[in-house]
Order: structure tokens, then sequence, then C-alpha cells
């Protein structure tokens, strides 16, 4: 298999994204532009950017009390003409604090921004089926569109927030493998885009908790890897797994959490590593978290939905258990960083801290971890199973 992380041909097919997601706008929280990340111009923004500022049409708000340079040409990644600068405080040099908005963006439009900035939040796969669209909760919009209760849950086509583009994501080369069933066995994209269905069907469930939602999941894809060539298609199968919910109970320790979050840190490469801060994080689980989690089962199902769709798992990994290793995951990053809340705050488990939960998962997930090596790890659950 070959994949590419760059931007895609004009021809991106149909668009589809989750319907929480389809309206997204920026809300101008300001994170992505204090997040102190590297952002390369590509060459062509570079000399647009580069040309305004000669001009006086653009100024850089963030550099006249400190000045010093607007782009950097060292360590340049390919096709990029420049680095954006950041102030001593992480801040790109375009960002006006007052106003919260980028002055690039502003005054000079959108077709302006380098790449990094223009896809952001969006997290995107693009295969022989079309352009899939989720978004990374670390932006603040992007979490708070969890907790909405006025659309159902389902992935729809055309979502207005997203109008044909070559977005930036996982593209899926023509000459790579269909997503793996297991490791001895590829899917069908009929198939594969009919389980995807199923899992953001299963997280719509109002009435499963979270973990009644992986524990059918992990049912289903179980059942699913039964499959053999000649016994009805693959398509089929999927359509008659059951219909019925294995209740599964939260846990009421935190140590399996802790495990799968030790998993994804090993996937953060050396000099992106967080520092450990796990003191007092069972204890806090148990007193904050615990007696208010089932509460949240709605948001923490669109979270797990979330991940389900547009998996980059789904070509990296190997096969329909490890995107749900994934998602069991990504849900053990949540109650971890709850604990981590609840017990900085000292207080029960709410709206603002589940919140912050997602986001501070999601920078682990999105932005720190590798997603082959994430995908890798996950993978070892295809290992030994029949």
């Amino acid at each position: 298999m070959r994949f590419e992380r760059a931007s895609y041909p004009p021809e991106v097919g149909p668009i589809f994204s989750l319907s929480i997601h389809a309206d997204y706008q920026c809300e101008h929280s300001g994170v992505c532009c204090t997040s102190d990340w590297d952002v390369p111009a590509e060459l062509p923004i570079y000399r647009t950017l580069d040309q305004a500022m000669a001009a006086g049409r653009l100024s850089a708000p963030g550099l006249p009390n400190e000045g010093g340079p607007i782009f950097s040409r060292e360590d340049l990644p390919d096709d990029a003409g420049a680095m954006v600068a950041r102030t001593s405080t992480g801040d790109c040099v375009f960002y006006h604090r007052h106003s919260g908005l980028c002055v690039v963006h502003r005054d000079l439009g959108e077709t302006s921004l380098p790449s990094t900035c223009r896809h952001f939040p969006r997290v995107a796969v693009r295969d022989w089926r079309g352009t899939f669209i989720s978004l990374t909760h670390y932006c603040p919009t992007a979490a708070s569109m969890l907790f909405r209760e006025d659309v159902p849950l389902e992935i729809v086509e055309s979502p207005a927030a997203f109008p044909p583009a070559a977005y930036d994501g996982l593209v899926v080369d023509p000459d790579a493998w269909a997503p793996l069933l297991h490791p001895q066995m590829l899917m069908d994209l009929d198939a594969y885009s009919a389980w995807e269905r199923h899992m953001v069907r299963r997280c719509a469930d109002s009435s499963a908790s979270p973990e009644s939602v992986i524990a059918t999941l992990t049912r289903d894809a179980r059942l699913l890897r039964a499959y053999t060539p000649g016994a009805g298609s693959l398509l089929d199968a999927v359509a008659t797994l059951p219909s019925d919910l294995v209740e599964a109970s939260p846990p009421r320790s935190l140590d399996e959490s802790l495990a799968l979050f030790a998993g994804v840190i090993d996937a953060v490469p050396d000099e992106f590593t967080p520092d450990a801060d796990e003191q007092m994080l069972p204890d806090a689980f148990a007193q904050y978290v615990i007696p208010e989690w089932e509460a949240w089962s709605a948001p923490l199902n669109r979270y797990l939905a979330a991940k389900a769709f547009a998996s980059w798992t789904a070509y990296q990994g190997r096969g329909v258990l490890s995107i749900v290793r994934g998602l069991e995951a990504a849900l053990a990053l949540v109650r971890v960083e709850a604990a981590r809340q609840c017990r900085d705050n000292g207080r029960p488990l709410d709206a603002q801290q589940l919140r912050e939960a997602f986001r501070n998962a999601d920078f682990l997930l999105n932005h720190l971890a590798g997603g082959e090596e994430l995908a890798e790890g996950w993978s070892r659950v295809e290992d030994g199973c029949p």
C-alpha cells in the first residue's frame, strides 16, 4: 500500500461529513493561531504575503513590540517557500489577539492562507469513493459540536461547510489496497462503506453507553471477520449483523484506560512527548468522573462516531477490529483527560470539563501521535483472532 499526506487533486469526488459537523463555521477562538505550531507557507502563498507586506496591504500585529523576522527560510519542508514566524508566546505573527482574527484571512481572504491554516480543523481521507471529512476536536468550536442535539447523527453528502475543494489529508493512492477485513482478507469498497455507516449508526443510539457501543462494535467486527467467500457478499454480511446491543458498564477503575493512554503516548515522537502527569488521576476518576459519566453518553458517542468516520486506521491498520480498538483507545483518552480536568478543578465532571477532555484527547491523537504508529499498535488486536 502507498499513502501520501498531501493536497488532493481537483477531482475530489463527492464530499461526506457527519451531520454534526456539516455546518461548521470558525468562531475565532484563536486556539489554532496560538498553539506554537510550525506553519509552512507554500511558495506561491509566501510570495503573496511577502508582496502584500511590502505594499502595505498586510501587517503582522504580533511583531510591533518584539521586532524580528516575519518569515523563516530555515528547515523548510517540501514545497514550502518559508515558515511563518511566531511570537515568544507561540502566537502566529499574523494573529490579532484583540479581535481574535487572522489578519491574512481578514485582509487578503481565505485563498491567501497557508494550507495548514485553510484546512484546520478538518481531518480528511480521500479514496475512490470521494472525500470524507471529520474534524479534530482540539478546536473548541468542533468540540462544542459534540454536544448538539438539533440534528440526528448520520453521514451526509455535500455538507454546506465543506464545498468541493482540494482538502489536505490522507490521500489513498489509486494502486493501494482497499481496507482490510482482517490481515488475510481485503474488503470491497461497498462493504467498507456499509461498515462505516454501521459504526456511525451504532454511535447514534442515544440509549447506549459508549462502553456498550464499543462492546457491540467489537462483537460485530468479530462476526464480520468470520465471513468466507462464497457465503454471499460481504455487503450482505454487514447488512445482516445483529441489531441488538451488547450491554457494557463503565469501568470502575482507570487502570485499563491508563494502559491504552500509554499506548498512544508510545506513538508520539520523543521530542513531543508530554510530561507524565498521572498523580491522583485514579482517585479523581472515582470521585468526580464515575458518578457523572453516564449523563454524558450522547456527546461521548458522537465523539466515537467522529473517530469511526473518515478513519485513517481503516487504511493504515490491519482490519475492522483494529478500527474498533482505536475507538476504544480514544474513549480511554477521554476518561483520562476528564479525570485530569476534574482533579485540577476539584469538581465533578461537567460539560465544560468534558469539552476540554475531548480537546486534549484529540490533541494527542491528531496532532502529536503518528497515525501509522497508532494503527500499528491498535492492529495487534488482530493477532491470534479467529
